[in-house]
């Protein structure tokens, strides 16, 4: 773990509080805690002001209730209270796992932990929500996932493709496979003419994941919804959907049952 820790361990620097214009910068590292100040001001008195720095050691920084109230003044307590605790050894090393390491171990979790971790800080809630993280889930719920599905997620992300059903999923690939030989039949009658753009897919599949999602704010689904436990990324779609595929309750995917 010690490998985690970079030099420095915490910094940070900004203007001070009004009316002072003073410039200052505030770094803990391994060994030492450095203080600096650059003097900022229009009197002709000041026009020679060098910058000051203050180095102690982690001992007399916890120490050194003056230093104390020059950070407290400047970054708040909350941020004295951060450089003391890293003095005293205390790290945040789950800070300092890259992201790629987080989403792999965000991905053992429950959806219901997940949503609760996305709520603790600004960075759990981007890795919660990201596409990578959704694509992760797709892929470990599924056996496996075709190519067209992947080619739905593109367009439509990978969170909708998760509270899909698997229905809706074969009417939209059903739609999408129409829509390119439509295509191609323009292409070869006329090249020059260019097939317009249809959001029936995307606007349909949000529309779904959307009406999933409304039963809890977050990404928890409502645990009402259907227990098929198969796979719905790697079915075999057909070409037209029955005509009475409608009225069938939709089966959900096998991340939904696990609820």
């Amino acid at each position: 773990m010690a490998s985690l820790l970079t030099d420095p361990l915490f910094e940070i620097s900004g203007l001070g509080p009004p009316p002072n214009k003073n410039f200052y910068h505030f770094a803990v590292t391994k060994s030492d805690v450095i203080w600096r100040w650059w003097k900022i001001s229009l009197r002709t008195v000041d026009r020679g002001s060098k910058p000051g720095e203050l180095r102690e050691s982690h001992q007399d920084f916890l120490d050194d209730t003056c230093l104390h109230g020059d950070v407290t003044m400047v970054f708040g307590h909350q941020m004295l209270q951060y450089a003391k605790a890293l003095c005293q050894g205390y790290y945040d090393y789950l800070e300092r796992l890259s992201d790629a390491l987080l989403l792999r171990i965000i991905n053992y979790l429950e959806l219901e932990d997940v949503g609760q971790l996305g709520q603790t800080s600004h960075r759990f809630r981007q890795l919660c929500g990201s596409e990578k993280f959704w694509e992760q889930a797709v892929r470990r719920c599924c056996n496996t996932v075709s190519a067209e599905v992947a080619s739905l997620a593109l367009e439509v992300g990978w969170r909708s493709i998760f509270f899909t059903s698997k229905l809706q999923l074969q009417k939209l690939i059903s739609r999408r496979r129409l829509k390119v030989e439509v295509q191609q039949e323009r292409q070869v009658s006329d090249p020059d003419t260019k097939a317009e753009e249809s959001p029936d897919e995307s606007s349909e599949t949000n529309r779904t994941s959307t009406s999933d999602e409304e039963s809890h704010p977050g990404i928890v689904p409502d645990p009402s919804l259907g227990t098929d436990t198969s796979s719905c990324c790697n079915v075999d779609f057909d070409p037209e959907p029955e005509a009475d595929s409608d009225s069938t309750v939709p089966e959900q995917n096998s991340a939904l049952s696990e609820w």
